[in-house]
């Protein structure tokens, strides 16, 4: 245990949580993040629990010894597999004052505030979806809540190929839209429980009715940190502040770099390491 500061750690096991970092950095400018995604491993949605845990685990150890005090698993995968574990196992053994967050409890929490008549589809991976995560939680924090889930296996190659914006992409999003409304009809709330999904979500919006909401993690996740770092001090006071972002990658970082422009905007120059 140690009274210095260091950076906001933002894990994933690719390059969606770059949409949940862009969403945090607009929201609270003023810290220090440090990205990993674990490329070279990814996709982690068709991998077990036991190995998802081992990956995500290894990760966070990484960045709290590059002096992370709080983590966030920007990746769906990761939080429905590997969270509850470190968080109630892990962080007792390696050191109990830092923390780890994940994406799908803020998720959850904001459909009571949206959703009028109970009714969620969620858009995820398959993988996602399989796990029934979101079914979980939802049934935990909702339970009059229906929850229908639908993965979408195309979607995050469209992204990472470039192709979100692109009229290839139509066809693949009205197909998947048009399947989970003929499987619940009343559903007023989509959530998209992907963190590539942002990137897709004017042609999501294109063919969803007007009058069902959706919901991007990235600014729920950004506003359910702000609350956290604002009700423990004790957590806040150990994130730097400086304004910077730094990234690095298990995969070749030229490769990152040019794919992490297409959720960025900018142009990074990340590191690479790797994980034994």
């Amino acid at each position: 245990m140690t009274d210095a500061t260091g950076p906001i750690g933002v894990f994933d096991s690719g390059y969606g949580g770059l949409t949940i970092l862009k969403e945090i950095r607009r929201r609270l400018p003023q810290y220090d993040y440090l990205y990993f995604g674990d490329n070279a491993r990814a996709p982690y949605g068709n991998r077990s629990f036991e190995i998802v845990y081992r990956f995500t685990l290894q990760a966070v150890e990484y960045l709290f010894a590059r002096g992370c005090r709080l983590v966030i698993l920007a990746c769906n995968t990761a939080s429905a597999k590997a969270l509850r574990t470190i968080q109630q196992n892990d962080l007792k053994r390696i050191d109990p004052s830092r923390r780890v967050l994940g994406v799908i409890r803020p998720t959850v929490e904001q459909i009571g505030t949206v959703s009028r008549n109970g009714h969620i589809g969620v858009f995820g991976t398959p993988g996602t979806i399989i796990s029934r995560s979101y079914d979980m939680e939802i049934e935990k924090l909702h339970p009059s809540f229906v929850t229908t889930g639908h993965g979408c296996p195309m979607w995050v190659p469209l992204v990472e190929n470039g192709e979100s914006d692109k009229p290839g992409a139509d066809y693949f999003v009205k197909q998947e839209v048009d399947l989970l409304l003929k499987a619940d009809p009343m559903v007023d709330t989509i959530i998209l429980a992907c963190t590539h999904y942002p990137l897709l979500y004017s042609k999501i919006r294109q063919y969803v009715p007007g009058d069902i909401s959706i919901l991007c993690q990235g600014e729920i996740v950004a506003e359910s940190l702000a609350d956290y770092l604002e009700r423990h001090p004790e957590i806040e006071s150990g994130c730097s502040k400086g304004g910077n972002a730094e990234f690095l990658t298990t995969e070749h970082p030229g490769k990152f770099a040019d794919i992490a422009s297409l959720f960025l905007e900018h142009d990074i120059t990340p590191a690479q390491i790797t994980l034994e």
